[in-house]
């Protein structure tokens, strides 16, 4: 559900997902909204239509069905597009005062740049959501506020911990171990990540490589550090920081080694990558074994998962749910949000879609803690992001956080592409940088 895609990646991500990819009780109800009920309400016999804007399936329609039992006069209509083709008409519906869907998915390379508009979408305080504070990670509360914390502009459905998903079928064609454990020691550094990948390419498994693309494990590297593209003050950074660099380096460096198999996340050919098994490893933040299972279902039993290289740590995607005012029912667009997120909803996208909740009171539950993924060859998936949520330290994340991401990715992929050494890459990105203010 929070996923930098397109190019780059994302897209959460997943989102995943992106990945990926949640009244009732313990945080949210039908009765969310009763404030605000007199603004652009519909009445109750008249039938009004919702569209919900996303980048991936979020595994929302079970809940929409929910919405309805309680909303019999409401359609629920689902728009998807490309993750970044997504927060690119976004502002540009913004823009134009024309086309935002009545809830917009954003992920977390793009609140900041969304929670400056205020003036473009409704403040859910407004519609009683001031009560969901308490449930969420105060980092993940405070993403959705306007940039003076006085308007609630979104809602958080998931947070991105990080892990590695493995083929446990090409390391043993391999010779490198498949326990999840000793898989985890093969890379405490990515240093050793990339060492790892040149035993596995001297090995030459037929038609595999390493890892899919570089965008994602640079993507990882920076959110591992403590600060990525911007400091706190919104100044851009990201040329003069050395995590940065690091990131880069490296990452180019592993394309150069031939670890890479050059496919995009979430484009169509990695699509066919991952049931082909074109690639052995792949940056998992929580949504996205839920993106791995919709795109190659075929491979259950195929995968496992491992610690992430450079210690755990660092969020990758997670996505805000947010309602423009382009919309003529915002009662009722805040009233699904919220069910949306509710925290029985969350815990159930966790256990069906791998989406973390970005509620700290679900990583103590039971459904949480003791779940094991049989697609991921039973891998106690709830301890390992739980366990990486409660020691995640959030980055701050700048209004063009994920244009700068693109920016970087289009770099590498000009490297992969034999178009330019990593030194002309990397100097190109700095002008390119220049031109994002």
């Amino acid at each position: 559900m929070g996923k930098l895609r397109a190019g780059v990646v994302t897209p959460l991500l997943a989102v995943a997902v992106l990945a990926a990819s949640v009244a009732a009780c313990g945080g949210g109800g039908s009765d969310a909204t009763n404030a605000g009920a007199s603004s652009g309400a519909a009445q109750p016999a008249e039938k009004i239509k919702l569209t919900v804007a996303l980048f991936s399936d979020f595994h929302f329609a079970p809940i929409y069905e929910e919405f309805k039992k309680t909303h019999p006069n409401v359609e629920i209509v689902e728009r998807r597009a490309q993750f970044n083709d997504h927060h690119k008409n976004l502002t540009t519906q913004l823009a134009t005062g024309a086309g935002a869907a009545d809830v917009e998915a954003v992920e977390a390379g793009y609140i900041a740049q969304f929670t400056p508009l205020a003036d473009k979408f409704y403040d859910l305080n407004e519609y009683g959501l001031t009560k969901r504070q308490g449930d969420y990670l105060d980092w993940k509360w405070k993403q959705g506020l306007s940039p003076d914390g006085s308007k609630l502009l979104g809602l958080g459905t998931d947070v991105g911990g990080l892990a590695m998903c493995y083929r446990t079928d090409l390391f043993k064609k391999a010779g490198l171990p498949t326990d999840r454990a000793e898989v985890s020691q093969l890379w405490p550094t990515w240093e050793q990540y990339m060492e790892a990948g040149k035993k596995f390419v001297a090995a030459k498994v037929d038609g595999a490589k390493w890892f899919d693309g570089p965008g994602e494990n640079f993507r990882a590297m920076v959110d591992q550090a403590p600060v990525g593209f911007y400091d706190q003050q919104n100044n851009l950074v990201a040329g003069t920081n050395p995590d940065v660099k690091k990131a880069f380096d490296l990452n180019a460096a592993m394309v150069q080694a031939d670890e890479s198999a050059k496919l995009a996340a979430f484009s169509p050919p990695w699509n066919t990558g991952l049931t082909k098994g074109s690639f052995a490893t792949i940056i998992c933040p929580a949504w996205k074994l839920g993106s791995i299972k919709d795109a190659a279902p075929t491979t259950s039993g195929k995968w496992d998962v491992a610690a992430v290289p450079g210690g755990g740590g660092g969020n990758q995607g997670g996505t805000h749910l947010m309602a423009p005012k382009q919309g003529k029912h915002p009662k009722e667009a805040a009233e699904l949000i919220d069910l949306l997120t509710s925290k029985d909803n969350q815990l159930k996208l966790f256990t069906e879609a791998g989406a973390l909740p970005s509620i700290p009171a679900l990583y103590d539950d039971p459904t949480i803690t003791g779940f094991k993924n049989p697609f991921f060859s039973d891998a106690p998936t709830g301890k390992i992001f739980t366990d990486a949520a409660k020691a995640l330290k959030p980055q701050y994340v700048g209004p063009k956080a994920g244009d700068v991401l693109t920016t970087f990715g289009n770099a590498l992929q000009r490297i992969e592409q034999g178009k330019q050494s990593p030194d002309e890459a990397w100097a190109q990105a700095l002008k390119d940088l220049e031109r994002i203010k």
